[in-house]
């Protein structure tokens, strides 16, 4: 299966239509528009869009909060899911906090998304804390993950190392 050719972008006013669009086709509890919009601008937020031709493939959204990244968001479109992009988003996203000073990292992920929580573990996170009832359409728990030491971490996974594995 081929790679597409990706590239990552800041998040942009003119982002919004298709990330929301995204954003309804693969959450049950998908964030409104304003949300996305909060994040534009936001001096602690951290937002990459993932691009393939003009089109928004995924996203991923964090926040820095002292010394510790929050990722709030991490959404890769089913077409494109199983190709290592998720990872690659983590890896972008993760290398920035990092440059930015972050020490630690942490997230939730619904204890349903096995493959997610794979991935996580993969870079490193940790499983530390289940939360009951998180998700609120469905009061699904959610795992609490922590990535600690992100200063020792080797991050160095680029666009041109992802294409040259396939």
């Amino acid at each position: 299966m081929a790679t597409p050719h990706v590239e990552f972008v800041p998040l942009a006013e003119q982002h919004i239509a298709q990330i929301v669009a995204l954003e309804n086709r693969v959450e049950t509890a998908p964030w409104s528009e304003q949300s996305f919009r909060n994040e534009l601008g936001h001096a602690h937020s951290v937002f990459k869009v993932m691009m393939e031709g003009g089109q928004v493939i995924g996203f991923i959204g964090l926040w820095l909060l002292v010394d510790e990244a929050h990722i709030t968001t991490v959404v890769v479109a089913p077409e494109h899911q199983r190709k290592g992009l998720g990872e690659l988003l983590m890896r972008t996203v993760l290398r920035e906090a990092r440059e930015r000073g972050m020490k630690n990292a942490t997230l939730e992920v619904r204890v349903s998304n096995e493959p997610a929580i794979q991935l996580y573990k993969k870079l490193g996170f940790e499983e530390v804390a289940v939360r009951k009832n998180y998700y609120p359409e469905n009061r699904e728990d959610a795992v609490v993950m922590w990535l600690y030491r992100l200063e020792e971490r080797d991050l160095l996974l680029l666009v041109e190392d992802h294409h040259d594995q396939r």
